[in-house]
């Protein structure tokens, strides 16, 4: 899961890893001007020179950034199956709309991606963005920016559990709030390595209370589908097992 939080006129952008047993880990951090392209490529291209598996296929949760999602392409390529978070998403639509079409829209967001159809999720979540590009065509458009993403791990045919909260952010999301609370209280940030040190010893800490995955005893299914997907790439099986 990769995520970014402004500390004065920083932006960190923190990496946070799910492993086997559903244990989460803080893998890493960077710090730039703003969350670009080229700051997210290095902190990828960091994990991956830190010992970081990039051979195989790899689910990973956004919050919906254009930058991360490319830089994701361009250093994994189609090894990264890229899940964008639907509470982000949901949010986008829904604050370029009057308040008074918010519950018709939610109502069908959240029908959409409850179904276990990605084609079918698909077609609703089509229909609705022609019904709102006349009227609201900025609300259409996000609707449709990244649409597939959001139905990644429908794809998968995962359980409905792990579904659920492999669809958003909200666990990088509350680790993030930590951050957020630490830069409320600082007045005056010297400099990016400040920034940079403060928010990584604020991480670690928030990661001593990290609790597993919920739905990590269905794990097994998603290494399936991702291995299934190394083999659609035609990774060969001695580059799977490195």
């Amino acid at each position: 899961m990769l995520d970014g939080v402004h500390v004065a006129e920083h932006v960190l952008l923190v990496a946070v890893g799910i492993d086997e047993q559903g244990n989460k880990h803080v893998l890493g951090m960077r710090e730039g001007a703003s969350e670009n392209a080229v700051s997210c490529r290095e902190l990828l291209c960091d994990l991956r020179e830190r010992g970081m598996q990039t051979e195989r296929s790899l689910l990973v949760v956004l919050d919906g950034s254009k930058a991360l999602s490319k830089a994701l392409r361009e250093v994994f390529g189609e090894r990264a199956l890229i899940q964008r978070c639907r509470v982000h998403k949901e949010r986008n639509v829904t604050e370029q709309i009057p308040k008074e079409l918010v519950p018709s829209v939610r109502h069908t967001m959240r029908q959409a991606y409850a179904s276990r159809d990605a084609v079918r999720a698909t077609k609703q979540l089509e229909n609705l963005a022609r019904s709102l590009e006349v009227e609201h065509p900025g609300a259409a458009a996000s609707l449709r920016e990244g649409l597939s993403e959001t139905l990644t791990v429908m794809r998968l045919r995962l359980p409905d559990e792990l579904v659920r909260h492999l669809s958003s952010a909200n666990l990088i999301e509350n680790q993030i709030g930590s951050v957020r609370k630490l830069s409320e209280r600082v007045q005056n940030w010297r400099d990016g390595q400040m920034a940079l040190r403060w928010t990584c010893a604020t991480a670690m800490d928030a990661a001593k209370r990290f609790r597993r995955l919920k739905g990590y005893r269905s794990l097994p299914l998603l290494i399936k589908a991702l291995r299934d997907h190394d083999h659609h790439l035609g990774l060969a099986p001695e580059t799977q097992a490195a």
